[in-house]
């Protein structure tokens, strides 16, 4: 009905089913139900394909089309890469996005927060037994919350899986799927990409194409938030009852608190 006669449009995929492609002819669109409020200000600072309309439906849901990128994901080896650095610290430097969470009244992500939300969670799935790997990581969380505390936060993408950058043919690169970015400290991206994808003898290297040194303050920020997500995503699968996967991240978390 939007896009009249002649469109054939099917899902994307994706976890939460919003995502259509549109097709007609040569013509290719991505279409989004109720995507972030702050896609307009992605597109114009050239970090999602661009946005070339929003609609919005008489249920009071919102459609937006972006233009159809031909190109690819990364692989994981290519998140090394410069232009990977380059463009997140464009998006942890623009002044525009950021005002945009503000105005939308997003909240910063604070260590104290990140600590309430799991110690929540943690209750919630109502751990029978004494997990010594997770009780031992919270108290580490604790013990350095006040250290990795500060005042500089940012807009992070939380999400940075290499699955999420997108290459065009041209060589342009986009970073898309927004729905869990939020205002945070810088190292909590920095921290899970270098910690998922480049060997630690090459940090110093990624940072420096990013624009930052690093030194002992970056390094534990990093760290406190690997851990905390990796508990995060530990109970994500503990309430989907994925033994598995469970055990998988169990012995990752014992990794980073040995």
């Amino acid at each position: 009905m939007l896009l009249g006669e002649g469109w054939q449009v099917k899902p994307a995929g994706g976890a939460t089913g919003e995502a259509y492609i549109a097709e007609q002819g040569e013509q290719k669109l991505f279409l989004k139900r109720n995507s972030s409020p702050f896609l307009a200000v992605l597109s114009a600072e050239g970090i999602v394909p661009k946005l070339l309309w929003t609609k919005r439906l008489e249920n009071g849901d919102v459609i937006t089309a972006q233009r159809w990128i031909h190109g690819r994901e990364l692989k994981a080896f290519e998140m090394k890469e410069g232009h990977v650095a380059q463009l997140l610290a464009k998006i942890h430097h623009s002044v525009e996005l950021l005002d945009m969470f503000k105005r939308i009244g997003n909240e910063p992500l604070t260590p104290k927060i990140i600590i309430e939300d799991l110690q929540n969670s943690l209750k919630r799935n109502l751990f029978e037994e004494e997990d010594t790997v997770v009780e031992r990581a919270m108290q580490y969380l604790e013990a350095y919350c006040d250290q990795v505390s500060q005042e500089h936060y940012v807009v992070c993408h939380c999400d940075i899986n290499h699955n999420n950058w997108i290459i065009s043919k041209n060589g342009d690169l986009y970073l898309i799927d927004w729905d869990g970015a939020t205002v945070a400290d810088p190292a909590l991206d920095i921290g899970l990409l270098l910690y998922s994808y480049i060997p630690e003898s090459e940090w110093e290297k990624w940072l420096s194409n990013y624009g930052l040194e690093m030194n002992e303050n970056l390094r534990l920020r990093m760290h406190w938030y690997v851990v905390s997500q990796t508990i995060s995503v530990m109970l994500w699968h503990i309430e989907r009852e994925q033994t598995e996967e469970v055990n998988t991240w169990r012995d990752y978390l014992h990794s980073l608190i040995l």
